[in-house]
């Protein structure tokens, strides 16, 4: 059972986050702008390398830039101290939740974070070049603790065989990973695992045998996970005395602090911006309306600013307006709770 990679536009293999492979492009890419050129110089390009040059800037502003956000900032400090805590424990290792409302940046926080320690670790010479330092991997729905071992030997690309126990694959797993010098395992989308049930129970003591097996620092996230009774009972007892809780929550926008921190979170993405006809702090002046827009939704506004950057290459006008951010779609999370109402549904009705 090996991971099938996708194929992208130009037919390269496109490897998922949660495979050895798609997690080293993670860790190896880096955001890089295109370099910037004179009017005159884009004339001259020949109709190939301007079509090249135009994939470039819309590849660019489909990704722009991972905004650096308190959240991102408090798990890697906490995490990183986590690993050093971890390194020579033996048993009852010390690891992190990262929870929250969906948009809230867990993803990002927990993968930057594991991209940050990798690049740290390999830079120190504090692993080996064919070590796997870092794994990343997502809770399937109705998980039971086979799957959890699959998804493990997934990311690995260890082959599977049908006759295989969970027994076999978690052993496998364990001394694989082991063997590999790996120290954090990120396991996300924890809220597809309800220990209020008898699968979701054994699935969480998948968790924690594999903890213990694995000489690693285990950093968990998911949507609002206290709902699924992860902290109940003798067995959330067990993981709330090993794990800290970070909570993620949607920006304030109340005190000048609050303004402040947006503001930075505004200016960050718009100072990436490669639009040639675009009016500097034009978004900084529409703070007000970005948190409005977004409802503080650190994944709608990159969702929002990034669209608008796509619509403006794809128009031709090269610049973000109030407008065009009005055209702009968002996901429903923002755009339909109580009382609210889309920029478009109210332009619409006025």
């Amino acid at each position: 059972m090996n991971p099938t990679p996708d194929h992208g536009l130009d037919g390269e293999d496109v490897h998922p986050l949660s495979t050895k492979e798609g997690w080293a492009c993670f860790v190896a890419e880096e955001t890089v702008a295109p370099p910037p050129l004179s009017p005159a110089d884009e004339r001259q390009l020949a109709p190939a390398q301007r079509a090249a040059r135009e994939r470039e800037r819309e590849d660019y502003h489909a990704q722009l830039v991972i905004v650096r956000t308190p959240t991102i900032q408090h798990v890697t400090t906490i995490g990183r101290k986590r690993i050093l805590l971890n390194r020579r424990q033996k048993s009852a290792r010390r690891g992190l939740i990262v929870t929250g409302p969906a948009g809230t940046g867990k993803t990002t926080a927990i993968t930057q974070f594991g991209k940050n320690y990798e690049l740290l670790a390999r830079r120190r010479g504090e692993v080996a070049h064919q070590a796997l330092p870092v794994v990343y991997v997502t809770v399937p729905p109705a998980a039971t603790p086979k799957m959890l071992a699959v998804e493990l030997a997934r990311f690995i690309g260890l082959p599977i065989a049908p006759r295989f126990s969970q027994v076999d694959i978690t052993n496998r797993v364990c001394d694989l990973l082991s063997s590999r010098g790996c120290r954090l395992v990120l396991i996300d989308e924890l809220h597809n695992l309800d220990i209020r049930t008898k699968i979701g129970a054994e699935a969480s003591d998948q968790i924690k045998y594999l903890s213990e097996r694995i000489p690693a620092t285990f950093v968990l996230a998911g949507v609002d996970v206290e709902g699924t009774g992860l902290f109940t009972g003798r067995r959330g007892g067990q993981i709330a005395s090993r794990y800290t809780e970070v909570d993620t929550h949607p920006f304030p926008y109340k005190t000048a602090k609050d303004k402040q921190s947006w503001q930075s979170l505004v200016t960050t993405l718009e100072e990436a911006l490669q639009l040639r006809a675009h009016r500097p702090q034009t978004l900084l002046k529409l703070s007000g309306y970005l948190h409005e827009r977004t409802a503080g939704m650190i994944g709608s506004l990159s969702h929002l600013v990034r669209e608008a950057a796509l619509s403006a290459i794809l128009d031709g006008t090269e610049k973000i307006t109030r407008t065009s951010l009005d055209d702009v779609e968002l996901d429903r999370a923002v755009t339909k709770p109580a009382g609210r109402r889309t920029a478009s549904a109210a332009r619409r009705a006025g």
